[in-house]
Formats: C-alpha cells, sequence, structure tokens
C-alpha cells in the first residue's frame, strides 16, 4: 500500500457501518488502532452531554473535547508505529478542518460511507447497544451538501463490511486530504 494515508477517518450517519468497517479496517493494516469517537464520549461518566442534547453549547464544547481528544491519541499511536482510524460523524467541513488542522502534517485518509438512508436505519434498528439513526439520519443531507466531492465516498449498502475495507484500501491514494488548514474547501 504505497502512498497510504499516516492515519483514517470514517464516517457517515449512524446505522453506516462506521465502527464495524474502521475496526475491520485497523485489523488489515499490520499495526493499526481504532479509535471509536462515541467510546471517547462515554469515557465522561459525570456531567456528559451528547450531540443533540442541550444545553447546545455544552454538547458542542464536549464534541470539540472528543475531536481533540481523538486527534491526541492518533498522534500518539502515530509516533509509536501504528496507524490510527477514527471513527465519527463529521457532517460539516468545518469540522473535517478541525480534524485536518489537530493532524497536521499528517497524511489523513477521509471516508464517508453513505448507504442509503433506509439501509442506515435498518441496520442501526438491529443493534443491541445503541439505536439513534432516526433521531440523526437527517445529517445524510447535511453530509452530503457539505462534504461531497471531499476524500473518497463509499456507498457501501449492499457490500459486507470486508468488502468495504477492500474498497477502502484499493483506493487508499483516493481518500488522501491534505491536513493544511483550509485545503477541504470545495
Amino acid at each position: 500500500m504505497n502512498n497510504s494515508p499516516d492515519l483514517w477517518l470514517v464516517s457517515g450517519v449512524p446505522g453506516a457501518g462506521k465502527s464495524t468497517v474502521s475496526r475491520q479496517l485497523a485489523a488489515q493494516l499490520g499495526h493499526g488502532v481504532h479509535i471509536e469517537g462515541d467510546r471517547i464520549q462515554e469515557w465522561i461518566q459525570s456531567g456528559a452531554v451528547w450531540p443533540g442534547q442541550e444545553p447546545e453549547d455544552e454538547a458542542e464544547r464536549q464534541i470539540q473535547l472528543n475531536v481533540r481528544n481523538q486527534c491526541m491519541l492518533a498522534h500518539s499511536y502515530c509516533e509509536s508505529g501504528f496507524t490510527p482510524v477514527l471513527d465519527y460523524v463529521v457532517s460539516t467541513s468545518n469540522r473535517l478542518r478541525d480534524y485536518q488542522r489537530l493532524m497536521a502534517p499528517l497524511t489523513l485518509g477521509f471516508v464517508v460511507l453513505a448507504p442509503d438512508p433506509e439501509v442506515a436505519l435498518a441496520r442501526d434498528r438491529e443493534r443491541v447497544e445503541k439505536t439513534v439513526a432516526e433521531q440523526w439520519i437527517w445529517l445524510a443531507d447535511v453530509i452530503r451538501a457539505e462534504l461531497s466531492g471531499v476524500g473518497f465516498w463509499i456507498d457501501n449498502g449492499d457490500q459486507t463490511p470486508n468488502q468495504t475495507v477492500r474498497q477502502i484500501l484499493d483506493n487508499a491514494t483516493k481518500c488522501a486530504v491534505d491536513t493544511r488548514l483550509g485545503s477541504a474547501d470545495r
């Protein structure tokens, strides 16, 4: 895998398959590590305000803290020879720029899993731990409007996670986004 990104960021709406694909992608990388944004949010034992909860400014502050902590962990793993695979819902170009700024000067592979919304909803209903896609499925339109043409997009609705990982790895150079601030602009 020549010219592969130094780290990966996998995004999509809830139910798109981010965590499953990210976990399997990390397992294929030799020295890969999966850094799941939702798990980092769960570390807050008192005072947690999840995205969409009130107060809105505190939810946003904790999202920013989560992104910063994902990136600090990713830098630490990169310095030790691992390839991090982060997964989180990245719905705006501003949020992607946050990752780019915090991960500079590393090469970031950005992947958007974009199955049909009905597929994401069906997958979400099958989960045991969390079912949140109905609340967030509207983000599919926001992600498309904000980030279309950035990184590598996959309609993984009819694919197994292994097929999706293979497609990501086969297109590694197409996934790279420059980590210089502002370069994700269309």
